[in-house]
C-alpha cells in the first residue's frame, strides 16, 4: 500500500526526516520484536517487502504521503521510520531481520534501468538485503530484466498501481518469461488497495500467469482488497505466493478488512504466505504487523512458516542468512 509516485507540485512541505531513534526507544522496540520470533523458536525474521531506494526518490515518496496523494486513498499516513538509509538498515538488523528487500519501482519509461543500477550497488554494500530489481513495459524490458538477473538479482518488484500499466502488456512478455525460466520471484502490487488503478485487480495478472504458469509471483498486501480473488489464483497456480504487508493491522482493517470466512484458506496456504511489512513507510511500529499476524490464531507452526521458514526456503538462506548456494 505504501508505494507511490512522486509528490504533486502542490504538495505541502514534507515532514522533517527523523534522526536516529533514541537508544532507549530503539532498544525497547527491538527487544519486543525479538521476543516475538524467539518465542516461536526462530533464528530471526525474513521480510520480503521493505523499501530502500535512492534517497531523493524515497523523499519524493514520503512527500507524496505527506500530501495525502490520490493513491493513498486520502488517508492520513504518518511514516514511522523516516530516518536516513544506514539507520533504517541498522534498525532492521536490531529487530533480527535476517534478510530484507529493496522494493523499488519506476513510474515511467527509462527509469527501471537506472534504479536497477542503483540496486546493484546497494546490494553490494548491504549483504543482508536480497538484491532487488524492477521492470517497466518498454522495448528493452526483456534485456533489462535479463541483465539484472545475470547481475545477481534475487527478487523483482513490479508495481501495477503506481506504474499504471497492464502487466500483460506484450512489452513485458519476454521479461516475465526470463523470470519464470530463472525462478526469480517477483513481488507484484496488483491489488486495488488503497486506491484502484486502471490495471489493478486479479484479471490482468491472471493473464500473465496463464502465459507463464511457472512464474514465482508474490502478490503484495495479500492482494487487498480483492483478498479472496488472489487466494483463488494461489490455489490455481502452485508458484503463486502472497505477502502479508499491512494486512490485518488496525490501520488496514478499518479500511479493507480481511474476510474472516477466508481464514481457513489462509491457513491451508500456510507454506505460501510470506512476511512483508512495508518498512519504513508504515504508520505504526514494526512489531504491530507481527502481533496482527499472531492474533489471527492460526497457530505457531503457521507463524513460523510465514515469518521465517517460507522466505528462507524460497531464497535458499543458510543458517546465518547467506544463500546456501553462495
Amino acid at each position: 500500500m505504501s508505494d507511490h509516485p512522486t509528490a504533486p507540485a502542490s504538495a505541502p512541505e514534507a515532514a522533517p526526516e527523523r534522526g536516529p531513534v533514541p537508544a532507549s526507544e530503539s532498544v525497547a522496540e527491538s527487544a519486543e520484536v525479538r521476543r516475538f520470533w524467539e518465542g516461536l523458536g526462530l533464528p530471526g525474521l525474513v521480510d520480503v517487502h521493505t523499501h530502500f531506494m535512492p534517497e531523493r526518490v524515497l523523499r519524493k515518496v514520503w512527500a507524496y504521503f505527506d500530501a495525502l496523494g490520490p493513491l493513498t486513498g486520502g488517508v492520513e499516513w504518518p511514516i514511522t521510520y523516516r530516518q536516513e538509509e544506514s539507520e533504517r538498515a541498522r534498525l532492521l538488523r536490531e529487530f533480527g531481520v535476517r534478510a530484507f528487500t529493496a522494493m523499488l519501482y519506476p513510474h515511467k519509461p527509462g527509469m527501471a534501468g537506472w534504479l536497477n543500477g542503483w540496486a546493484v550497488d546497494f546490494a553490494r554494500r548491504t549483504p543482508d538485503c536480497l538484491h532487488t530489481a524492477t521492470l517497466f513495459p518498454e522495448p528493452d524490458a526483456e534485456a533489462q530484466v535479463r541483465e539484472a538477473v545475470e547481475a545477481g538479482a534475487r527478487v523483482f518488484k513490479a508495481h501495477v498501481q503506481v506504474g499504471a500499466y497492464d502487466p500483460a502488456d506484450p512489452l513485458l512478455d519476454g521479461a516475465w518469461g526470463v523470470l519464470a525460466e530463472a525462478g526469480v520471484p517477483v513481488v507484484v502490487h496488483c491489488g486495488s488497495g488503497p486506491a484502484p488503478g486502471k490495471h489493478t485487480g486479479p484479471e490482468p495478472i491472471a493473464r500473465v500467469l496463464a502465459r507463464h504458469p511457472r512464474l514465482r509471483l508474490i502478490v503484495a498486501h495479500l492482494g487487498m482488497p480483492e483478498y479472496e480473488d488472489f487466494l483463488d489464483l494461489a490455489a490455481r497456480y502452485e508458484e503463486v505466493r502472497l505477502d502479508t504487508t499491512m494486512a490485518f493491522t488496525d490501520f488496514t482493517e478499518r479500511m479493507v478488512p480481511f474476510p474472516r470466512r477466508a481464514l481457513p484458506r489462509l491457513a491451508d496456504l500456510g507454506d505460501r504466505i510470506l512476511l512483508g511489512t512495508d518498512f519504513p513507510n508504515i504508520p505504526y511500529p514494526y512489531v504491530h504487523q507481527l502481533h496482527a499476524l499472531e492474533r489471527l490464531g492460526l497457530g505457531q507452526a503457521w507463524l513460523r512458516a510465514v515469518c521465517h521458514d517460507n522466505g528462507a526456503r524460497l531464497f535458499g538462506l543458510g543458517a546465518s542468512g547467506e544463500s546456501s548456494a553462495s
